[in-house]
């Protein structure tokens, strides 16, 4: 009983921290941008896509239903790549859930889905990138954004680099 308690509160507290990190990005676009190691997490995509499509927090019926999918589309990627399900990239994709860079495609549509967008056009990228495009432009074939102003750009099938618009700093 008593764990069940304390895992009720911790979902509580975990929702409203997407929430409050989805809410932060959703009403401050167009803020500096930054370039990060580190993407989107697989929950912060998710709620930002929910709070779009439904314009409401999701009940504990959908968050455990996505938690659910989102096990098993992990669970069957790694049993199809057991070079990576024995590798420290199964621990991030199954605990992290963030996108970092040097990770590949499909892993990283395995965590976040398709992206909204993609693109290869270089002036689409380099507008995106900003002050950040000539260290990016080396590398930069092809440009995938997902909500909340992310930005991921690859070097072929890798994850190279990543920006991110209309977020505070980052930690």
């Amino acid at each position: 009983m008593r764990s069940t308690m304390a895992r009720g509160r911790a979902d509580r507290r975990w929702l409203l921290g997407l929430v409050l990190l989805a809410g932060c990005a959703l009403v401050t676009p167009g803020g500096d941008l930054q370039r990060a190691t580190r993407g989107p997490s697989a929950d912060e995509v998710w709620l930002a896509r929910f709070l779009q499509g439904y314009g409401r927090l999701p009940t504990f019926d959908e968050r455990s239903a996505w938690k659910e999918g989102f096990e098993s589309r992990i669970l069957t990627y790694l049993s199809r790549r057991p070079e990576v399900a024995t590798s420290l990239r199964a621990s991030q994709l199954r605990n992290q859930r963030v996108a970092v860079v040097g990770m590949q495609k499909d892993e990283v549509i395995v965590l976040l889905e398709q992206p909204d967008t993609v693109t290869s056009d270089q002036a689409a990228m380099r507008a995106a990138a900003g002050r950040f495009w000539p260290p990016i432009e080396k590398h930069a074939k092809e440009m995938w954004t997902y909500p909340n102003g992310w930005q991921l750009y690859f070097d072929g099938d890798q994850l190279a680099d990543v920006i991110v618009a209309g977020h505070s700093p980052l930690e």
